[in-house]
């Protein structure tokens, strides 16, 4: 019989987490609502960077042409529609509001101590799920679990990390953005293919062979 530490937790306990984080306003210059994923009561927490520009309008994380790229990943790795992987994926992310646009265009990267405001959240999803396995989707994500280090050096490894006092397995990923062509010229190629592989036999995925 499963041990009380080790149970799943309740569905009904990620809602009411998600209902606070939804209601939060630590950051003034961060764009609302805050963006949230579906409530899963999941070992595998995905962890992105911080919504664009379309994922508050749409009412999701990746909702938009990265979020495409992403779920095609998966669809190859795991046999998944992008369904599935949001109703068997806990999605997170190192800031949960759009951060607003650049004078010079682009998205503003979330400044330190919007980061730690919401750092606290994720930190919150830690103690609630257990996950397994943290995917960490793009540089800023990366970096909030492993020392920064170029990605060839992180895409396609395993790394077993302690967050917050939490083991967890770690399987970075890069970000599937347009702008960036790492992912999609070698070594980048490659090595996202190695880390999808290692996702896909985690067992905290349940995918079977």
């Amino acid at each position: 019989m499963e041990s009380v530490v080790n149970a799943t937790p309740s569905l009904a306990a990620v809602e009411k987490h998600l209902a606070a984080l939804r209601a939060c306003d630590l950051c003034p210059q961060m764009h609302k609502p805050v963006v949230v994923g579906r409530p899963v009561a999941s070992r595998v927490l995905l962890v992105g960077q911080a919504p664009g520009d379309k994922e508050p309008k749409l009412g999701r994380p990746f909702a938009w042409t990265a979020g495409k790229t992403l779920f095609k990943w998966f669809h190859a790795a795991l046999g998944w529609t992008e369904d599935e992987v949001r109703d068997r994926i806990y999605f997170a992310a190192v800031c949960r509001c759009f951060p607003g646009k650049k004078p010079e265009g682009g998205d503003r990267v979330p400044a330190p101590d919007e980061i730690a405001h919401c750092a606290t959240w994720l930190q919150r999803e830690f103690a609630l799920l257990r996950p397994e396995l943290v995917l960490p989707v793009g540089k800023l994500a990366i970096t909030q679990f492993l020392p920064v280090a170029p990605l060839n050096d992180t895409i396609g490894r395993s790394f077993r990390i302690t967050y917050h006092g939490h083991e967890t397995d770690c399987i970075p990923l890069p970000h599937p953005s347009g702008a960036s062509p790492w992912h999609r010229m070698e070594p980048g190629k490659t090595l996202l293919h190695r880390a999808l592989k290692l996702a896909a036999g985690h067992p905290a995925l349940g995918v079977r062979p």
